[in-house]
């Protein structure tokens, strides 16, 4: 079967056959850096890899105004959040910064090549491909994660015994 045949007998099987699809790598899914992510930055991850189209890794927005307008963001504290928290994790990078009065940051996804794109503020050499993969939580991330005892209803004992407990 040719590649145009593949890719035509795929497409029908989709609710639209013309959109774009998001490629999540299961090595991504895997990660420690992934895995240990809050709601709201799953979110944001998948709102920001929405906007990837293999030409553009390194020029996709974050900015309020565009995830409140584009995909229905609407607390500005709650999307600073996530943003610091998937560049804390290393799965995405900054590569323009900022500037007022209507300059907006452009951020790349780690998992895949940074694109040759004009006025980036970091080179192709320097871009931190990967480097989610190796990123491992603080002791204080594994707190927050931790299951809390309920006043006596659970005791350590029984959650040791648990078997995704370590």
């Amino acid at each position: 079967m040719s590649f145009k045949n593949k890719k035509a007998a795929y497409s029908k099987k989709r609710d639209d056959p013309n959109g774009a699809v998001i490629v999540l790598p299961h090595y991504l899914l895997n990660s420690d850096a992934y895995k240990t992510l809050s709601g709201n930055a799953v979110r944001l991850l998948i709102d920001i890899a929405m906007q990837y189209n293999t030409r553009n890794n390194g020029s996709l927005l974050a900015s309020i105004r565009f995830m409140r307008e584009k995909r229905g963001w609407k607390s500005s504290s709650a999307l600073k959040k996530a943003l610091n928290e998937l560049i804390e994790h290393e799965l995405i990078c900054k590569t323009v910064q900022g500037r007022l009065p209507n300059k907006a940051s452009w951020f790349a996804l780690c998992w895949a090549a940074l694109d040759d794109i004009k006025d980036l503020d970091i080179s192709i050499q320097s871009f931190p491909r990967g480097t989610y993969a190796h990123w491992k939580p603080s002791e204080n991330t594994k707190l927050i994660r931790k299951m809390p005892l309920l006043n006596g209803l659970v005791n350590k004992k029984s959650i040791s015994n648990l078997p995704y407990r370590q």
